[in-house]
């Protein structure tokens, strides 16, 4: 693939990031509606399966409140019509359950649908334990 087309994919996946982050911050579900594809699963931190309802749901009723999430580190590679992002987050949030604050390093998939739009297809958290890494 030519060299601009490769970086004009790349913008297109960080432009999206930055979306979907901005619509976590926002508690804004149509915009994460608009980035999730119908079959969309994620495995939470703790190993809980979600669905796109049950990640709009969470959105829509503040269950998680983030106040802070500073991306660092990403990493996004391509494989055909697919994306993978790979990042490490610096999170502030709270639920009813506690507090959420720490570093999470987290991989996202994005697969073109039939129209050619990325969506997010997969999404998996995990807890950085012990001090934060920056690279």
């Amino acid at each position: 693939m030519p060299l601009a087309q490769r970086h004009e994919r790349r913008h297109e996946i960080d432009h999206l990031e930055e979306i979907w982050r901005d619509a976590v911050l926002k508690n804004d579900t149509a915009a994460m509606s608009s980035l999730l594809s119908d079959d969309y699963i994620a495995i939470t931190p703790n190993g809980t399966l979600q669905t796109k309802d049950e990640a709009l749901a969470n959105l829509r009723t503040g269950r998680v409140h983030f106040t802070n999430l500073e991306v660092i580190d990403r990493k996004v590679r391509f494989y055909g019509s697919t994306a993978i992002v790979t990042s490490t987050a610096d999170v502030q949030a709270t639920t009813n359950e506690g507090n959420l604050s720490g570093s999470y390093r987290y991989t996202r998939v994005y697969a073109r649908d039939a129209k050619g739009a990325w969506k997010i297809v997969s999404f998996e958290a995990n807890r950085i334990l012990g001090p934060p890494e920056h690279h």
